[in-house]
């Protein structure tokens, strides 16, 4: 049984760096990034890649149906029995489809969500300042923010209802936060 763990914050929030380097530092673990997926899909120049970056490249969030079948057969071939997955749940669409396919295969079991909380203009700093991608400029991730914040407190609610939710700051730096999400990752596993 695969235990997973979701991480979600706003873009520039630092959740993918955090998953890579505590998976980095636990052969028990492995890290995916629901956006590297994608983005990995979209540079392999496949009909789906071309599908998918029809939507990235605006900062529009991936149809289900696609995100789902990639996370949820990396999730099963992972080589670890513990998956930390970053950037998903984005809607509240996806949120459901998760649960959906989560209570129709007991292969996957939810241990937590992680929330990776940072303000905005801390946010906006990382992302222009990292400037990876198309996806990295002041109007996408404007848009990017907004597909982001909308659906959070839906989200923040149903996992907070179902006792899941933790909440790190991500405001200090690399070593405090991720000391402290990977201490509660051990705690958990």
């Amino acid at each position: 049984m695969k235990k997973l763990f979701l991480i979600i914050g706003a873009p520039g929030s630092g959740k993918t760096t955090d998953a890579e380097i505590i998976a980095k530092n636990n052969d028990n673990i492995t890290h995916y990034s629901t956006g590297d997926m994608l983005r990995a899909e979209v540079a392999s120049g496949s009909e789906l890649g071309k599908k998918i970056d029809s939507f990235i490249s605006k900062g529009l969030i991936v149809p289900i149906e696609i995100a789902i079948a990639t996370i949820t057969n990396a999730i099963k071939n992972a080589p670890t029995d513990v998956v930390i997955l970053d950037g998903y749940p984005r809607s509240i669409e996806q949120m459901e489809a998760l649960e959906e396919f989560l209570a129709s295969d007991s292969g996957i079991i939810l241990t937590n969500i992680i929330e990776v909380e940072v303000n905005e203009e801390t946010a906006r700093e990382r992302v222009l300042g990292r400037a990876r991608g198309a996806d990295d400029d002041e109007r996408v991730f404007n848009n990017r923010m907004s597909v982001y914040t909308e659906p959070l407190e839906a989200i923040r609610s149903f996992y907070k209802n179902k006792n899941l939710l933790k909440v790190i700051s991500g405001e200090g730096t690399i070593e405090e936060i991720v000391t402290q999400m990977e201490s509660f990752i051990n705690s958990k596993i």
